[in-house]
């Protein structure tokens, strides 16, 4: 067994390196370009929207007040003619960047740790490779994939969204995996 304060390395560079590759992905490809396509009629939604001042939050459309409501005639009536929305709203002004890639980080750390936690305790000492990219790529994977496919079942978000994303988190995997196979203390 390896103490995980003894694979602090191969943790930190771990999301650094998840971190540039994610950077890459997303803002050098065109790989999650067509992942939000604008809606119709964009200004006429924006137009019937804005004066409403929706505080940012997640909303259901139409939404029962009960559950019982979901049987009525009237609900069932308001699902039939639509429109049927599940909306995240972003507070308005320009949107910071910097929190968002801070909080990414912070999530790639701890999925970093995880995956050391799990591996250090599964393996021996002077494990084999493999049997470190496996440990830390299967749990990295998990952490960086597996609530994905939540949002597509329940909530209809699109598919080719949440299979790219996985694709994105087995990159990420593979990459953790290497870095924890390299940096493993010996």
């Amino acid at each position: 067994m390896t103490g995980i304060v003894s694979l602090w390395l191969p943790i930190l560079l771990s999301a650094v390196a998840v971190f540039i590759a994610s950077s890459i992905i997303h803002m050098a490809s065109p790989w999650h370009k067509g992942d939000y396509p604008k809606v119709p009629n964009e200004d006429a939604v924006r137009s019937a929207l804005g004066p409403l001042a929706i505080p940012p939050g997640d909303y259901m459309i139409p939404r029962p007040a009960q559950r019982e409501e979901m049987k009525s005639a009237e609900f069932m009536e308001k699902v039939r003619m639509g429109p049927n929305l599940i909306v995240t709203v972003l507070p308005n002004g320009p949107w910071s960047m910097g929190r968002n890639l801070g909080l990414w980080f912070v999530y790639l750390i701890v999925i970093s740790i995880n995956a050391a936690y799990i591996a250090s305790r599964a393996l021996p000492a002077n494990p084999e490779c493999a049997e470190i990219v496996r440990f830390v790529g299967a749990t990295s994977f998990i952490g960086y994939t597996a609530a994905l496919w939540q949002m597509s079942i329940w909530y209809r978000r699109s598919w080719s969204t949440t299979i790219k994303a996985t694709v994105d988190g087995l990159i990420y995997a593979l990459i953790a995996g290497g870095i924890f196979c390299w940096l493993w203390p010996q």
